[in-house]
């Protein structure tokens, strides 16, 4: 069982970026819409960078770098070289093509165009029919508390290579933002038939998404069925730190947690066949719960966890899904 009607889907970078791009090539661009996490935004010798909203840009355009996991296929370095020849501090990378991409961003916000405006442009030039919306078009930044203080998130993921023990995550100005004019037309769009969470890091993707007052609301008001897919697979990371900071903050490296933190907001599951002895104590907390290989590594791969997402959002829209009431299913695919 699949479902007619538009998806939405939750997204950070690069984990997130491999299943909507399955997801683009299972639904057409009309029914698909990914909101970006923007909290890992930064400026960065004066250019806006979005390391998210690239991550899928270049994804979904089939420009990726697949050796990097980040950045731009077919890339070239020599402004990050003439940057150190000058002795600027290059931690972060910029390569040239991937530069210019920031240079027409910061062009347009300079101009007084909206983070929105500029990533709708940026995925018309690049192609990309599918539409990748930015969370917000207000800053929230992600702060990361270590024991050596508080740090910016790109200065703790990239300049310090994830090394500091995390004691907590915050999200500066979120209080005071507001969804996209995108997201909220996505959210309040009567054709909306389910959210996808994509496989990325709860804590330092997604969450930044739900600090947006009024984002999980609205998403539990329009009685739609959300479904989330695990990032943890056999108490390891698919992509990124997530195994380290959830142990780091004291949370059982495990799928079950990851469907706890999420709690009400979900209503379905998706996890590893690794996994799969755990299905039934996530069933436990109400869910339905979808088992299938979720490691995307192939084209193939993205479609069929994709396929996975869409049909269990299908079977919860035809149980009636939408009431608080327990459910303890174990399915597979």
């Amino acid at each position: 069982m699949t479902v007619d009607g538009h998806i939405l889907a939750l997204s950070g970078g690069v984990g997130g970026a491999k299943l909507a791009l399955g997801l683009g090539t299972i639904l057409s661009p009309q029914r698909l819409t990914i909101v970006a996490n923007t909290g890992d935004d930064f400026e960065y010798l004066g250019l806006h960078i979005s390391p998210d909203v690239d991550s899928l840009l270049y994804a979904l355009a089939g420009v990726n770098n697949h050796d990097t996991g980040w950045g731009r296929d077919a890339e070239s370095w020599t402004f990050m070289t003439e940057l150190e020849r000058l002795g600027i501090d290059s931690w972060f990378r910029l390569g040239d093509r991937d530069l210019a991409v920031h240079v027409y961003r910061t062009h347009c916000l300079r101009s007084g165009r909206t983070l929105s405006e500029a990533t709708r442009d940026l995925t018309r030039k690049f192609g990309v029919a599918s539409r990748i919306v930015p969370m917000t078009d207000d800053r929230i930044s992600t702060l990361v508390e270590t024991a050596d203080g508080r740090l910016p998130f790109q200065d703790y993921f990239v300049r310090f290579r994830c090394q500091p023990a995390i004691k907590g995550i915050l999200f500066d100005n979120s209080s005071a933002s507001r969804p996209s004019d995108a997201f909220s037309q996505a959210l309040e769009d009567p054709r909306l038939s389910g959210v996808v969470i994509c496989p990325s890091n709860p804590y330092l993707s997604i969450d930044p998404i739900l600090s947006i007052p009024g984002v999980p609301d609205a998403i539990r008001s329009r009685g739609v069925p959300v479904v989330a897919v695990t990032p943890i697979v056999r108490g390891r990371s698919i992509k990124g730190p997530t195994a380290k900071i959830m142990a780091e903050l004291g949370v059982t490296v495990s799928p079950l947690s990851v469907a706890e933190h999420y709690g009400s907001l979900i209503n379905g599951f998706v996890l590893d066949t690794l996994d799969e002895p755990i299905a039934a104590a996530i069933a436990e907390l109400g869910l339905a719960v979808t088992v299938t290989d979720t490691i995307m590594q192939t084209s193939g791969d993205r479609q069929a966890l994709a396929f996975g997402a869409v049909e269990l959002l299908g079977r919860l829209s035809e149980d009636g899904y939408g009431t608080p009431a327990p459910r303890k299913r174990h399915e597979r695919t």
